[in-house]
């Protein structure tokens, strides 16, 4: 038995260790064995009796809930345990609300423990109404009030907190963070220029889509007949999800705006969010429910036509990116925040202009002529050439995404001619079987230098 995230040894009981059975209350519940050392060994304990007395009666009156305590015993030596439920409702102890994450305890104070009273009271930031900002605030009129009646965004006759950030003039006067800001980078630290758009989310929506548009991206001119083709660099529905996205799911409760940051070959689109509990960036590239962090003003964007309610944002990026043959987005998160990164075409054909795919793909073809076997058509071993060319473009690239950029081909299919490749040397698979991806051997890659 290992100490983890829902279990807590403890060589005696000390009243302090109430703390403990709060925090397993107010996350998923856990078991503290009173009796044990770090290690995991029972050591026992000699007020065994005494403490199954006094135990039911310090959790009760000082947590108000009801814990499950066992006497064990294991080689004459005696140890307790205590399994702690998940509870429903906030447990305080003496005023304080702690939490179990990972192998740590904490005391929730400030921003997360107005999170956590909100989410065991059913609610989301974004719902809670604002005193003072009434809905005949001279910011509305009667004729949007019914609007605002339909969207849930009124409560007791206060606009809620999505209402003002939908439809407030000034939003950020009353929530610190609450707008947008652009630069353009040469590199990391060499900030060009900037601009920061505040407003309602409707505006801020329309302006940093029209400001990426016409300021911050270079689109390419071509003509299709008489017609004038503006292409830019990254396609225009796959960041406008990206942005939606960071919008509908960033918590407002930060003091930090959302941060776009835009270079000559990628886009990245930041926001201080967070995933579903349990969920990793991997659900993201697969059919998966949609979970808002902002239920309301999600409902808002979606009944004025902004964003479906499927969860489909971030499969509809990566097909976008499909359809213009760039690398796929990449969606990266951590405690810090969620961030989308678009990569443009220049990186793919500066690195052929370096000779480097040219010399990954010569290298490629010639071992897959000489290592496949004479019975297999020249048509799939092109097939194979050409998986290894989009892994090349796409290192980490999963067998889903492979598949979707090769079209014509079942996933059956497109698993065989992987592992050819991967027989050959060719190409390696690295990390978990969900989350990892493939990518090029140095055996490969050294054919190139």
């Amino acid at each position: 038995m290992q100490e983890q995230q829902n279990i807590e040894w403890k060589e005696s009981w000390r009243d302090e260790y109430l703390k403990w059975i709060c925090g397993f209350a107010n996350a998923q519940g856990g078991t503290i064995y009173i009796g044990m050392n770090d290690k995991g060994e029972v050591v026992g304990i000699t007020d065994a009796k005494k403490l199954m007395e006094d135990l039911p009666n310090k959790i009760i009156s000082n947590l108000g809930i009801i814990c499950d305590i066992n006497l064990l015993s294991e080689s004459q030596k005696q140890y307790i345990e205590i399994t702690v439920e998940s509870y429903p409702n906030p447990v305080n102890y003496k005023g304080q609300y702690h939490y179990r994450s990972g192998s740590t305890k904490q005391e929730l104070k400030g921003v997360a423990l107005d999170k956590f009273l909100l989410q065991r009271h059913g609610k989301t930031w974004d719902s809670v109404p604002v005193p003072k900002i009434m809905v005949d605030d001279d910011v509305l009129n009667d004729s949007n009030i019914s609007l605002l009646e339909n969207l849930d965004l009124i409560e007791d006759n206060y606009l809620i907190r999505a209402g003002i950030l939908l439809f407030h003039s000034q939003p950020d006067k009353l929530f610190t963070g609450s707008f947008i800001k652009i630069g353009f980078f040469t590199t990391d630290d060499d900030l060009r220029f900037q601009d920061e758009i505040h407003g309602n989310i409707f505006h801020q929506i329309e302006k940093t889509l029209d400001l990426l548009k016409t300021k911050y991206l270079k689109a390419e001119i071509r003509y299709e007949g008489a017609n004038r083709i503006e292409e830019f660099p990254y396609p225009p529905p796959a960041f406008r999800e990206a942005l939606l996205n960071a919008i509908a799911h960033k918590d407002y409760s930060s003091t930090t705006p959302i941060q776009i940051s835009v270079y000559d070959n990628k886009l990245i689109i930041w926001n201080q969010g967070q995933l579903p509990e349990n969920w990793t960036v991997d659900k993201l590239t697969v059919k998966h429910p949609s979970v808002p962090y902002n239920p309301k003003i999600s409902n808002a964007l979606f009944r004025s036509g902004y964003i479906e309610a499927w969860g489909r944002g971030t499969i509809n990026m990566i097909n976008e990116c499909i359809k213009r043959n760039i690398p796929l987005p990449n969606y990266k998160y951590d405690f810090s925040g969620f961030i989308v990164e678009f990569i443009s075409n220049s990186d793919m054909i500066n690195e052929n202009v370096d000779g480097v795919n040219e010399g990954v793909i010569d290298g490629a073809k010639a071992i897959i002529n000489d290592g496949v076997n004479d019975g297999v058509s020249d048509g799939v071993k092109d097939d194979i050439l050409s998986i290894v060319k989009i892994i090349a473009d796409n290192e980490g690239i999963n067998t889903n995404n492979i598949v979707k950029r090769v079209g014509n081909k079942s996933k059956p299919t497109i698993e065989r001619y992987l592992r050819i490749a991967r027989k050959l040397d060719i190409i390696e698979f690295k990390g978990a079987a969900k989350s990892g991806g493939y990518f090029l051997t140095e055996k490969i890659k050294s054919i190139s230098r």
